[in-house]
């Protein structure tokens, strides 16, 4: 599978979900809705004075508490996380009116699979090793060819920001992803917050770190692509069906139709081929027409292709194409997985995260006034 490089256009609702082409040229800037401010690669750098107003925050949310808590014979400290619980919760219930009434699904999975898929498992340090951590806000990563479009799922997700400025971006954009697949009926995915923010543009990774849409050796690409990530040939193959959702533009990726019988009339601005008959819905469609290929009106690129190709990658393409169940499980886990990788948590994920610490951590909770974060995990 190839990354996600859904565009959306503010002003038509119209949506353009491909797989990035090392040959595009990237997009220098995009205009949104003509009744509305026009937004551009350089005026996002705004975005980066909006991280000084999280930071203050931080700093309030940080006063709340320094309890030590005795669990077996390890006394822990509990710290207050990235993001605020209650915004987070919030956030989520706007991100949902946002899918509702924009039809932004692609988008805002591709927005997480960008932010996070730039992980490099052989560098230790953070920010270095890339991952989820916001970077794909700043302007030197926009521009890069992945990510032409991203501009607009910025664009949408910045209200709900400013509204909650106790979220990190970097939670915003995997609590984004994750709710668009469950929304349009895909699993429940099992994701944790407290993700930390880069600061600055410098802290960006380097381009290339993304997948190409039609590489020459298109298995071979892909592993070399998601073993850097420390993902397995399951979850490529599983994170490949998110492909069920969206369409691809030929004006903007230089992939597939103009039109199609399924897309003409939208929803939102007509026109592009996708994937699936029912675009907007996350199910296990995907498997089943790439393994068909009877309907020329559906895209199949090179890195669909060889999921029916390459023998590894069958075993779970032929499964997922019958067993929509396992497919989720499936892709549940390695949406997650990717969700995480490389992200920095604020506390850092160990064992107080064990059965017993949440029990004693909440029993202290219950009696503590204080305004701390704890952790979140919410399906």
């Amino acid at each position: 599978m190839a990354c996600l490089s859904t565009t959306y256009s503010a002003s038509t609702h119209s949506h353009h979900y491909h797989l990035h082409s090392s040959t595009r040229k990237p997009i220098a800037s995009l205009s949104l809705l003509s009744s509305s401010p026009s937004i551009t690669l350089s005026s996002l750098k705004c975005l980066r004075s909006s991280s000084s107003s999280f930071f203050s925050n931080q700093k309030l949310q940080r006063r709340s508490m320094s309890h030590t808590i005795s669990v077996g014979r390890i006394a822990v400290v509990p710290t207050c996380f990235a993001s605020n619980t209650d915004q987070l919760k919030s956030a989520k219930e706007d991100i949902k009116v946002l899918l509702k009434t924009t039809f932004c699904h692609p988008i805002m999975v591709r927005l997480g699979w960008h932010d996070a898929g730039t992980y490099n498992k052989n560098i230790e340090e953070w920010p270095q090793r890339g991952g989820a951590n916001g970077s794909v806000r700043f302007e030197i990563e926009l521009k890069h060819a992945a990510n032409a479009g991203l501009v607009n799922a910025l664009k949408l997700l910045q209200p709900i920001k400013e509204k909650y400025p106790g979220v990190t971006y970097a939670d915003l954009f995997q609590l984004a992803s994750a709710t668009a697949v469950e929304e349009a009926g895909g699993p429940k995915i099992p994701m944790k917050y407290g993700r930390v923010d880069v600061s600055e543009p410098e802290q960006c990774p380097e381009e290339g770190r993304l997948p190409d849409a039609g590489p020459p050796t298109p298995a071979s690409h892909l592993r070399d692509v998601f073993y850097r990530m420390g993902l397995s040939d399951k979850d490529i193959v599983a994170l490949s069906g998110a492909h069920t959702l969206g369409r691809s533009r030929p004006e903007r990726s230089g992939w597939g139709k103009p039109e199609t019988k399924y897309t003409k009339d939208g929803p939102g601005a007509p026109g592009g081929q996708s994937w699936t008959i029912q675009w907007l819905q996350f199910d296990n469609s995907y498997f089943k027409d790439i393994k068909e290929k009877r309907d020329e009106d559906l895209l199949v690129l090179p890195t669909d292709a060889v999921l029916f190709e390459d023998p590894s990658f069958k075993e779970y393409a032929e499964k997922y194409a019958v067993e929509q169940e396992t497919f989720f499980n499936d892709y549940a886990e390695s949406h997650a997985k990717l969700s995480n990788a490389g992200a920095k948590f604020d506390p850092p994920e160990v064992s107080i995260y064990s059965p017993s610490f949440l029990f004693y951590y909440s029993q202290m909770l219950k009696t503590n006034k204080s305004h701390c974060n704890h952790y979140v995990s919410y399906t």
